[in-house]
């Protein structure tokens, strides 16, 4: 690959390329303390150009192509702000996501483990719906399967949901909409993988998609009585005279306050508050007889408090405003910032009544934002990267080839599978000399689709390593010796079940086996397509003459940082070298190739992974 031959040659490793990125990163610090007390006063009309354009379209969405930052350029700073906060404005006539039809009401209420399921089925004879056989082996056999069905299909139909959120990022004529939902799922981090149902992780995603910028205790309200929200963080077992605190610790912790400014006692109240608090199918419902109505005294004030008072006694806190603002300024601005800077942010965040449009357009029209120590200091997290770098090479579609969820959660990202309550890390917890390196691959593998690529909502198998009983069921196999794990020991032991079927209540790989097939049946499959590009076609638009014009053209079209004369030049021989000659008219007719594999090193730089 030519990355290598470019960065890791003798003398100059993957490790100097990272040590490379950090020293990028040294000078924005430097910058930063040097303007930590930049104005919040409003760029000036005549400080707006192309490059400010590109720069708030990199932050306030996910980049944008020539055309569309230099229309974004002949409008004022306050006209181009406005427009992407106020976007509510723009007609949004993109295609609602489409649901696989994977849920019934039987499923319904789901079960908190396969053994609550399987145990359940054992003392009433029905379990999800699946009444157990009266007779014959395996008798819960088909409650094993549907707790499992319904696990495979709503992971599956989730990686859709992210699939269709991912193409919503790219084509949006809102991006500040995706943009700021991205930033919230991150905020208000719920995991499918504890949820387990597709169903809450969209309505969550259309919620904070919803009040993405509007008034913060609209949104943190919805939020809070968000049926994911509810189930992630164990509303089912807040109840009177045994609250659990998990919810009203995040609340403060992770939601509003920040680490600091509240007692174990003030949870402790809180989680009382929020008992009852709950969902029933896919709304928020309060159980009367759960809810603990007594007095409760948390941050100076006493009361019969329920959920939504404790909520408002949160956002009268001023920390909540600091932490808030602060918040959003590292996301959208720069990670650097000091205490007394976030405090003003925080009285900016605060006198708009927690209008997030209002605060988002100060931010993003502000001195600060355009500050040399803001402009290309960021590191792009790995969902950012891959649309931006689709949005760049002007893609219509993301590529399901390679897959983009696969990609992202090997870059350490993946839509709707945060880690944990906290969220993704964020800055430099992106790169490290092996992350890097993957970026370079999964670049790579953008612009020369993998011939030997699996879908992996197809052939699970590939991910999750689920024994391959197909064959040895279609060859006659009995089921216990066919759900066998290959070792030594099983083998022998499968060997000794041939004789005759095993006696059980159920068997787990068989359901595992069952499950998946089940809901690849009813998950609707991912477009496979792979990235259409043409590279040669942007040197002829832009009448590129020379390999130097071209490696010009795509540093200016993708690099937010200037380079070295010396890499410059090592990128122009680089083409040179591939295509034979420097002149790209007598090389028209097979520059293609020579040209991706330019803007994939380009793509590999670490200035490309600061936007």
């Amino acid at each position: 690959m030519s990355f290598f031959r470019l960065c890791i040659r003798p003398g100059h490793s993957l490790i100097r390329v990272y040590l490379l990125l950090l020293g990028l990163l040294a000078i924005c610090s430097q910058a930063v303390r040097a303007q930590s007390e930049e104005s919040l006063r409003p760029l000036a009309a005549n400080q707006w150009n192309t490059a400010t354009a590109r720069h708030l379209l990199e932050r306030a969405g996910f980049g944008g192509t020539p055309a569309e930052i230099a229309q974004l350029a002949r409008l004022t700073p306050a006209q181009a702000v406005q427009g992407l906060v106020r976007y509510q404005r723009t007609p949004d006539s993109y295609t609602p996501f489409e649901p696989s039809p994977i849920h019934d009401p039987g499923l319904e209420p789901f079960a908190p483990s396969r053994p609550a399921a399987t145990d359940l089925a054992r003392a009433t004879g029905e379990a999800l719906g699946v009444q157990v056989k009266p007779a014959g082996n395996r008798p819960a056999q088909q409650v094993a399967d549907r707790y499992l069905y319904w696990l495979r299909a709503s992971r599956l139909e989730t990686q859709r949901l992210g699939y269709w959120w991912a193409n919503r990022m790219l084509t949006t004529p809102r991006p500040l909409q995706e943009k700021l939902t991205l930033f919230w799922h991150g905020h208000f981090a719920t995991s499918e993988e504890k949820v387990h149902d597709v169903r809450k992780m969209q309505l969550q995603n259309e919620t904070l998609r919803r009040h993405a910028n509007g008034n913060f205790r609209s949104l943190l309200l919805a939020v809070a009585q968000d049926p994911a929200m509810l189930m992630y963080l164990d509303a089912g077992v807040n109840v009177k005279g045994a609250p659990n605190e998990n919810f009203a610790r995040e609340v403060m912790e992770l939601f509003t306050m920040g680490v600091g400014h509240y007692g174990e006692n003030d949870i402790k109240e809180a989680a009382r508050a929020f008992t009852g608090w709950n969902y029933q199918g896919l709304s928020f419902a309060i159980n009367p007889t759960r809810h603990d109505d007594g007095i409760k005294s948390l941050l100076g004030q006493s009361g019969n408090l329920g959920g939504e008072q404790v909520i408002d006694l949160l956002l009268a806190q001023p920390a909540t405003a600091d932490f808030i603002a602060a918040k959003l300024y590292r996301f959208f601005v720069r990670e650097e910032l000091t205490p007394a800077h976030a405090r003003a942010w925080g009285r900016v965040l605060r006198e708009s009544g927690y209008d997030i449009s209002a605060f988002m357009e100060t931010l993003l029209l502000s001195q600060d934002f355009y500050s040399d120590a803001s402009r290309a200091t960021r590191i792009k997290p790995p969902v950012e990267l891959l649309i931006s770098s689709y949005k760049k090479i002007e893609l219509q579609a993301v590529p399901g080839i390679p897959d983009f969820n696969d990609q992202t959660e090997l870059l350490g990202q993946k839509l709707f599978f945060p880690p944990n309550v906290a969220g993704w890390a964020q800055g430099r917890s992106w790169i490290t000399p092996g992350l890097l390196m993957a970026r370079s691959s999964v670049m790579y593998d953008t612009l020369y689709p993998p011939i030997d690529f699996i879908p992996t909502d197809r052939v699970p198998g590939a991910i999750y390593q689920i024994i391959p009983v197909a064959d040895k069921l279609a060859r006659g196999m009995e089921v216990g010796a066919a759900t066998q794990a290959e070792s030594k020991a099983a083998i022998g032991e499968r060997k000794q079940n041939m004789a005759g079927p095993r006696e059980e209540e159920f068997n787990t790989r068989l359901a595992s086996y069952n499950a998946w097939r089940k809901a690849i049946e009813k998950v609707r499959p991912l477009p496979r397509h792979t990235a259409q590009l043409d590279v040669s076609q942007w040197m002829r638009d832009a009448a590129c003459r020379t390999t130097g014009q071209a490696v010009d053209h795509l540093l200016q079209r993708f690099v937010a940082l200037p380079v070295s004369d010396t890499l410059r030049q090592q990128l122009s021989a680089l083409l040179s070298e591939e295509l034979g000659t420097s002149d790209l008219r007598r090389a028209d007719s097979y520059m293609e190739d020579a040209l991706r594999n330019l803007l994939h090193v380009i793509l590999s730089l670490p200035a490309y992974q600061l936007g």
